[in-house]
C-alpha cells in the first residue's frame, strides 16, 4: 500500500503540472509557443555557414540569411512543432572559401553548444563540409549547392539540399536543344567542381541524344582564350556555367570578341541575381551597355525556387506574401531602402525551407526517439543511433513550402521544376518550363529571334565542287574532234597513196603510228575535262585511269614513231663515217622501227600496270579555305573542292614516269640536233620530223611543271594541258603532211606507184660527194666554153688576115696558104 502511494505521488504531481500547463496554453493563440514558468524551452542548435563577404564565388548568404532567420522565427513559433523545444542557428560567414569553411566548422562543433544537423551554403564549402561531417554523424542540408559532385550517397552520406542539383539544368538544356533543332553546341565553364561535374553530366546526355559538343572550354580566373577558342571552333549555341563575378568577364570578353548576335545562343544559369551584368567590378572593363548588348537573347535556366501557386504553405504564408514580407525585412536591413535586392534573393525561398525541413526532421525524430525511450538531448557526436534517426526523418520529409513541393530523392537532391527565361530588351521573360518527373516540357512561346527564327547550331557549309568551264570544256573537246577527223583523213591519205615514191620515201607506217598517237591524245583532251558534272563519284576513278593509259599510249605512239625516223636518220649517217667514201647505201629495216616503238609502247604498258594494280589511281578531293557565298548569308560559307586523280605514292609514280618521258624527250632531242643538216632526197621528212620533235619537247618542258603550279586553278590547267595537246597535235600533223599534200598536188608524176623501191639511201659523204663531182663538171664546162669563144674568135682574126693577104698575095701562094691555115680543137671525151 505505501509502496503504491510512493508510485502514485510523482505520477500525480506530473499531472497537476500537464493540468496547469494546458490551462496556460488556452490563453495563448494556436501557432504561438512561449516558455512558461512551469516549463523552460530548451535550445536545439544547428551549426550554419553562409557566403556574405568575399572575392569570386556565390555570396548568397546576403539574401539567404534573412530568410533563414525569418523561418526560424517562425518556426519556433508554431506550437506543434518541437515542443518543448526552440530552434536556434549559431552561424559564421564561410567567404564561399573551402579552406576557412573547414576552419569555420571545426569551431562550430568544437564549441558549446552541442549541434544537431549542419546548415551549409555554396556549393565548394558543402563538398568541404557534407564530406566530412559524416565523422561527426551529423546531417548537412544546403540551401544553395547545386553541385552534381555532392549527388554521390559514398562520398557525401548525410547531404540533402533544398536546392536542386546542377543537373537538373541539363535535362532541360537537352529538351531546348531538341526544341530548336540544334545539334551542335558548346561548353565554356568555371574551373569549380560544381561546373565541372555539372559539364560531365550535359556531355554524357548528349552523348545519349546524338548532340555534338564541339568544345568543351574551362578557365580558372580569365577567360579570353576560352572565349577565343570558342571562336575558333564556330560554336553558336553555347552553355555557360561559371559564379556570376565570372559571368561578368565571360561576356565583357564575348562582346569584345563578338561573340554574340543573332549568330549565337548562350544558355546561361539562372539563379543569378537581376542587373547582376550592371555592377561594375575589377574584373572587366565593359560598359553596362555593353554587357546588356551581349547579352541580349541568352536563355537562363533555374530550378523553379519559388511556388507558382498562390496557395498557404506549411508556414501558413502564400509565396506572394512571403515575398512581400521578406522584401520588407531587406527593406528594414538597409534602412528603408526599398526594392533592395542582394546576392541571393533568389535562393531566399530555399533557405527559408531548409530551416522548416530541419524543424519538421527534428520533430519526427523526438517523436520517434520517444518510443524508444530517448531524448534528443541525448545526441552526441558519436551516437550513431540518434544520426541515423535524424537521416530518416529528414529523407521523408515532404511538405509544401514557399519554393515549391519539397522532397529529396535517394540521392538526397531537391525535385522540382525548372523555369525558363530568355533575356529580352534587357529583361528577363519567362518562355516555358520543364517538368523533370514527367519529362513534359511547356513552352509559352514568348521567345524572341533577332531573325525571327532560331540561329543555326553551326556554320552551314556548302561544298562546291570546281568544275572546268562547260563552255570551255565544249570548246576544247570540238578542236581536239576536228583534229581527230584530221588524223583519221590523214590516215586515209596515206593509205591512198601508199604507194606513191614520195610517200614511200617518208616511211607511211611511221606516219600512221604517229596519227594513231595523236588520236589517242586528243581524245584524251576530252577525259582530262570530265569531271563530277559528268560523272559519279564511282566512275571518276575508272576516269582517272583512262587518262593516264590513252595519255602515255598516245604520247609513245606519236612521239616514238617520229624518234624511230630520227634515229634511222641519224643511224644511217652515223654508219657512213667508218666506212668507204664510195658511194654505198646502208640498209636499216623497217622491223627495227616498229620494235623500237613497240619497245617503248611496252614499257609504258609494265608501268602503267603496275601502277593500276599496286597503287591505283582514286578520287581525290582538294578542299579550299570556306569563301563568303554570293548572296550575304552570315550562317552560309561555300567550301570550294577540286577533283583530282591521286594515289597514295602518287609523287613516286610519276617521278618513275617523267624520268623515262624525260629520258625519250633528251634522246630525241639529241638525235634531232645531230641530223639537222641531213639534206638527202630520199629522205624527204627528216628536217620537218626534227622540228616536231624540238616543239614537243619544248612545249612538255614547259607544259608539265606548269601543271604542277597551276593544278589548283581546274580551268587554266584544262586550258593549258588541252592547248599544249592540241598544239603538239596540229603542228605535228601539218609540218610532216601537208608539205607531201602539196608537194603531191603540185607534182602529179609523184603520185606514180613504185612497187619496189629499195630501201636503202646514200649517206650524208656520198650525197656530198656527188654533189662536189657536179659542181666541178659545171665549172669545167664554164671553162670549155670560154676556151670554145677564144678559139672562135682566133679563127675569126686568122680568116680576116687570110683575105686581106689574098687579096695582094700572088695565087699559087694564096692556095699554099688556104691549104695550110685551118685551126682546130680536140676536147676530151668526158668534156663534151
Amino acid at each position: 500500500m505505501n509502496t503504491m502511494g510512493e508510485t502514485c505521488a510523482p505520477l500525480l504531481a506530473v499531472l497537476l503540472c500537464l493540468a496547469a500547463m494546458l490551462r496556460n496554453a488556452s490563453s495563448l493563440q494556436p501557432n504561438e509557443k512561449v516558455e512558461t514558468g512551469v516549463q523552460k524551452l530548451k535550445s536545439l542548435y544547428i551549426a550554419a555557414v553562409f557566403p556574405m563577404k568575399g572575392h569570386g564565388g556565390w555570396l548568397g548568404g546576403q539574401g539567404c540569411l534573412p530568410a533563414a532567420l525569418m523561418a526560424l522565427e517562425d518556426v519556433n513559433q508554431r506550437s506543434d512543432l518541437l515542443i518543448g523545444y526552440k530552434l536556434e542557428i549559431d552561424w559564421r560567414d564561410s567567404q564561399c572559401n573551402p579552406g576557412l569553411a573547414a576552419t569555420v566548422m571545426y569551431d562550430l562543433l568544437y564549441n558549446e553548444p552541442q549541434k544537431l544537423m549542419l546548415l551549409g551554403g555554396c556549393s565548394i564549402v558543402c563538398s568541404t563540409v557534407a564530406e566530412a561531417a559524416k565523422m561527426w554523424n551529423l546531417v548537412v542540408i544546403s540551401y544553395g549547392s547545386s553541385s552534381p559532385a555532392l549527388s554521390n550517397r559514398k562520398r557525401f552520406p548525410t547531404f540533402f539540399r533544398t536546392h536542386p542539383s546542377a543537373t537538373i539544368h541539363n535535362p532541360t538544356r537537352i529538351k531546348l536543344f531538341q526544341k530548336f533543332s540544334w545539334s551542335r553546341i558548346a561548353i565554356i565553364q568555371e574551373a569549380e567542381e560544381v561546373f565541372i561535374s555539372t559539364g560531365e553530366d550535359l556531355e554524357a546526355r548528349c552523348k545519349e541524344a546524338h548532340i555534338e559538343i564541339v568544345t568543351r572550354q574551362s578557365f580558372l580566373t580569365d577567360p579570353t582564350d576560352a572565349v577565343k577558342n570558342l571562336v575558333r571552333q564556330d560554336a553558336r549555341i553555347i552553355v555557360g556555367m561559371f559564379y556570376v563575378a565570372a559571368a561578368r568577364r565571360v561576356f565583357c570578353e564575348a562582346y569584345k570578341q563578338n561573340v554574340y548576335g543573332k549568330q549565337y545562343v548562350w544558355l546561361l544559369i539562372g539563379w543569378y541575381e537581376d542587373g547582376w551584368y550592371t555592377v561594375q567590378d575589377k574584373g572587366h572593363n565593359c560598359t553596362t551597355e555593353q554587357m546588356k548588348e551581349a547579352l541580349e537573347g541568352h536563355f537562363t535556366t533555374e530550378a523553379l525556387m519559388l511556388n507558382q501557386g498562390n496557395q498557404e504553405t506549411i508556414s501558413g504564408m502564400s509565396s506572394q506574401q512571403f515575398l512581400e514580407r521578406y522584401e520588407r525585412a531587406l527593406a528594414e536591413q538597409n534602412g528603408g531602402l526599398q526594392g533592395y535586392k542582394p546576392e541571393g534573393h533568389q535562393e531566399a525561398p530555399l533557405a527559408y525551407d531548409a530551416i522548416w525541413a530541419i524543424a519538421l526532421a527534428l520533430n519526427k525524430t523526438i517523436n520517434t526517439l520517444r518510443e524508444y525511450s530517448m531524448s534528443i538531448e541525448d545526441f552526441t557526436y558519436t551516437n550513431r543511433k540518434i544520426a541515423d534517426e535524424i537521416w530518416s526523418a529528414m529523407n521523408a520529409t515532404q511538405f509544401l513550402g514557399v519554393s515549391g513541393f519539397v522532397a529529396f530523392s535517394a540521392k538526397g537532391d531537391r525535385m522540382a521544376w525548372t523555369l525558363i527565361e530568355q533575356m529580352i530588351d534587357g529583361n528577363y521573360v519567362k518562355i516555358g518550363y520543364f517538368d523533370t518527373q514527367t519529362d513534359n516540357l511547356t513552352i509559352l512561346n514568348q521567345e524572341k529571334w533577332a531573325d525571327g527564327k532560331p540561329p543555326q547550331d553551326r556554320t552551314i557549309i556548302v561544298r562546291v565542287h570546281r568544275k572546268v568551264s562547260l563552255s570551255l570544256f565544249a570548246g576544247m573537246c570540238a578542236v581536239a574532234f576536228i583534229g581527230v577527223v584530221w588524223a583519221v583523213g590523214l590516215l586515209i591519205f596515206n593509205w591512198i597513196f601508199r604507194h606513191s615514191r614520195y610517200i614511200q620515201l617518208s616511211h607511211p607506217m611511221c606516219n600512221n603510228i604517229m596519227l594513231i598517237g595523236i588520236i589517242l591524245c586528243l581524245v584524251c583532251v576530252c577525259l582530262l575535262g570530265l569531271d563530277g558534272q559528268f560523272v559519279s563519284e564511282f566512275r571518276y576513278a575508272h576516269i582517272c585511269q583512262a587518262r593516264s593509259w590513252f595519255l602515255a599510249i598516245g604520247f609513245t605512239l606519236s612521239f616514238g614513231a617520229m624518234f624511230s625516223k630520227i634515229w634511222r636518220v641519224h643511224r644511217l649517217t652515223t654508219k657512213s663515217k667508218s666506212e668507204s667514201k664510195g658511194l654505198s647505201f646502208q640498209r636499216v629495216e623497217s622491223w627495227k622501227l616498229y620494235g623500237m616503238v613497240g619497245g617503248l609502247v611496252l614499257v609504258d604498258a609494265v608501268i602503267l600496270s603496275a601502277w593500276q594494280l599496286v597503287d591505283p589511281m582514286q578520287r581525290h578531293l582538294e578542299v579550299f579555305p570556306l569563301e563568303l557565298p554570293a548572296l550575304s548569308d552570315e550562317d552560309v560559307r561555300i567550301e570550294p573542292a577540286l577533283e583530282h586523280c591521286e594515289s597514295r605514292n602518287h609523287a613516286i609514280w610519276l617521278g618513275v614516269m617523267y624520268s623515262y618521258k624525260g629520258l625519250l624527250l633528251i634522246f630525241g632531242i639529241f638525235l634531232a640536233y645531230e641530223t639537222r643538216s641531213v639534206k638527202i632526197k630520199q629522205l624527204n621528212d627528216s628536217r620537218l620530223v626534227g622540228m616536231s620533235i624540238y616543239n614537243v619537247v619544248v612545249l612538255c618542258l614547259i607544259t608539265a611543271p606548269v601543271t604542277l603550279v597551276i593544278g589548283s586553278q581546274q580551268d587554266a590547267t584544262f586550258a593549258f594541258v588541252a592547248l599544249a595537246i592540241i598544239f603538239c597535235s596540229f603542228l605535228s600533223m601539218a609540218l610532216i603532211f601537208v608539205p607531201k599534200i602539196i608537194e603531191l598536188v603540185r607534182r602529179p608524176r609523184e603520185r606514180a606507184d613504185v612497187r619496189s623501191l629499195m630501201d636503202t639511201i646514200t649517206s650524208k659523204e656520198e650525197e656530198e660527194r656527188h654533189q662536189r663531182l657536179l659542181a666541178e663538171n659545171e665549172d669545167l664546162k664554164k671553162q670549155i666554153a670560154e676556151k670554145e669563144e677564144q678559139i672562135q674568135v682566133l679563127n675569126q682574126k686568122l680568116q680576116e688576115r687570110q683575105r686581106l693577104a689574098h687579096q695582094t698575095a700572088l695565087p699559087a701562094s694564096g692556095e699554099r696558104l688556104g691549104d695550110t691555115g685551118q685551126v682546130g680543137t680536140v676536147l676530151p671525151v668526158h668534156y663534151v
